[in-house]
């Protein structure tokens, strides 16, 4: 079996990536197949050559000036890839961009197509609202999903999503993102104790994302800043961001306050285990890795209740959830947390329990292949 991926992730390209498992994903859905090639977005700047991730996994990058040339550029890819290969499925990271260009690669070519969708865009208000483009976006998505052969989404949520508008359930898998577990129980016990004493050893809240709207860190710093007034002293880590908090937060002795910007992949797992509580504020999930993550390393966690934590946060058994955009909400649920450490430790245990039974990983991986293999 051959496959063929578009999507615009371009740390696959990257010859030392370090921003996440991406390629090694890629590297052991390939041990299961005849053959994967990723055409991918890359930026000009990179410069970058065809390469291989393994004997069974090719990337080609297509140093695209901007997302939209990448239409374009991957559409003239694939043409390259169909004369060379005989593909027997084409799927795409998302239901727009990528999702068109693996449409258009399929017309007229004998092939399944396969959409992936790996966030919460349907019946969302806050995603709309996000960009003018946001609404003809969804209406591209809506005519891909019934072109498609299949639909793999991440979570129930979504899957009734599309059931609920008219997509037939049976084109539909509910397969989470696989996390390598076994690297977030592990750490380094140096790294942890040095993270710790920048700390001052003082209860530490983490959360770890890029900046983008759908985080909504405006209602996350409301919150630590009330946290910070009623408990004392905390420290917290935001990674990812760079966020600016002392323009929202008046800054003193009693608060840490450490935030960067994209950090390597390799030892993100020291920093959640130099923590003590995990708080997501996203206005909108389709799952929520890093929620998976953090549980990974024992930290009970407070999320708003978005599609996607909704089912992995057990609410008041390994977390708590509440509304969006209640920083109120989240401190409050952060306090209680911080001032019973005993729950707090056996609602981490019991995140730690549950995330290795519902996600594992190699059997995650292998129900995506088999679902590859169902269509065609």
């Amino acid at each position: 079996m051959k496959v063929l991926t578009i999507n615009i992730d371009y740390t696959l390209a990257m010859d030392s990536p370090n921003l996440g498992d991406a390629q090694e994903r890629n590297i052991e859905y390939g041990e299961y197949v005849d053959k994967i090639i990723s055409i991918t977005h890359s930026r000009k700047k990179m410069m970058l050559r065809r390469k291989k991730l393994s004997d069974r996994v090719e990337i080609y990058p297509t140093s695209s000036k901007s997302p939209y040339f990448f239409i374009f550029d991957a559409l003239k890819a694939a043409r390259e890839v169909f004369l060379d290969h005989k593909i027997d499925l084409v799927l795409s990271q998302d239901p727009f961009i990528t999702g068109l260009v693996a449409y258009l690669a399929t017309r007229r070519r004998d092939c399944a197509f396969l959409i992936h969708f790996h966030g919460d865009f349907w019946n969302n208000p806050h995603w709309l609202k996000e960009s003018w483009l946001n609404p003809f976006f969804l209406l591209l998505s809506k005519f891909l999903v019934k072109q498609a052969d299949g639909i793999r989404v991440v979570s129930f949520g979504i899957k009734k999503k599309l059931v609920d508008y008219g997509i037939d359930s049976k084109k539909i898998r509910v397969i989470p993102t696989p996390v390598d577990l076994e690297k977030f129980e592990e750490f380094n016990q140096k790294e942890v104790d040095k993270f710790r004493g920048k700390n001052s050893n003082w209860k530490t809240i983490i959360n770890v994302g890029r900046k983008d709207k759908a985080k909504d860190f405006n209602t996350l710093i409301k919150a630590v800043k009330s946290v910070h007034e009623k408990y004392g002293q905390i420290a917290f880590w935001q990674l990812g961001a760079d966020l600016r908090l002392d323009k929202k937060i008046k800054l003193d002795d009693n608060i840490k306050f450490n935030s960067t910007g994209r950090i390597s992949y390799e030892g993100i797992e020291d920093y959640y285990h130099a923590s003590d509580i995990y708080v997501s504020s996203s206005k909108h999930e389709s799952l929520g890795k890093v929620l998976i993550e953090a549980m990974a390393c024992g930290l009970p966690v407070v999320a708003t209740a978005t599609t996607g934590s909704k089912e992995i946060v057990v609410d008041g058994e390994n977390g708590y959830l509440v509304p969006v955009k209640d920083d109120q909400a989240l401190a409050k649920k952060i306090l209680y947390l911080l001032n019973n450490p005993d729950k707090a430790r056996e609602m981490g245990e019991k995140g730690r329990q549950m995330v290795k039974e519902k996600f594992n990983r190699q059997r995650l991986i292998k129900e995506t292949v088999k679902f590859w293999k169902d269509l065609t």
